[in-house]
């Protein structure tokens, strides 16, 4: 029988056994993260990036939002809408700037309703619409939007009011433009009475 030559194994130094599961654990972190990164995106959802913070409550059902804003394609940057400011006869019951939107279901489309509901007074945002949330396959006729187009809105929160407030201030415009010798009438400030 032939005998074999023993070779004494040197114990493993203290503290080595630790830093190689530490550095297998790496490893595993290391190669999950890129088979995560390298995994094809789903498809977005609806996102509201916070350009500049707004100050107060956020917008609430039942509210009117006046935003300034520009809408465009989100694939090709196109600029498919803006808000216009409106110049009222009478000044200080609604902001000079912005357009008001009711914060209600089916008042606008989805992403830009739910996506009101994340903004603040005075804050500036970049709002992600996907196409189911805004018009999908069937955009108004003669609209410059095609059909399932994920859209990008800038936006910026101009004012918050409550319904009962907005609808208080239409009845004071509407109000000072009848008024006989109001707004626009003889002897009034509006066109035509000086």
């Amino acid at each position: 029988m032939t005998e074999i030559t023993r070779v004494p194994i040197k114990p493993v130094a203290k503290g080595s056994l630790t830093k190689l599961w530490l550095g297998v654990a790496l490893a595993i972190i290391a190669g999950a993260a890129l088979a995560w990164a390298a995994m094809p995106s789903g498809p977005r959802g609806l996102e509201v990036v916070t350009i500049e913070q707004g100050e107060g409550p956020f917008a609430q059902e039942g509210e009117v939002v006046f935003v300034k804003y520009s809408g465009s394609l989100a694939e090709t940057g196109e600029v498919f809408d803006e808000s216009r400011s409106v110049q009222l006869p009478v000044e200080g019951i609604f902001p000079s700037e912005g357009s008001p939107f009711p914060v209600e279901p089916d008042a606008t489309i989805e992403g830009f309703y739910k996506g009101l509901q994340q903004m603040q007074k005075g804050g500036k945002y970049e709002l992600f619409i996907p196409s189911e949330m805004a018009y999908g396959a069937e955009p108004p006729p003669s609209a410059p939007i095609p059909p399932d187009a994920d859209l990008i809105f800038d936006m910026e929160v101009i004012e918050i009011m409550s319904q009962a407030q907005f609808d208080r201030n239409i009845q004071i415009l509407q109000q000072a433009l009848q008024a006989p010798g109001g707004l626009g009438g003889p002897g009034g400030a509006g066109p035509g009475g000086e």
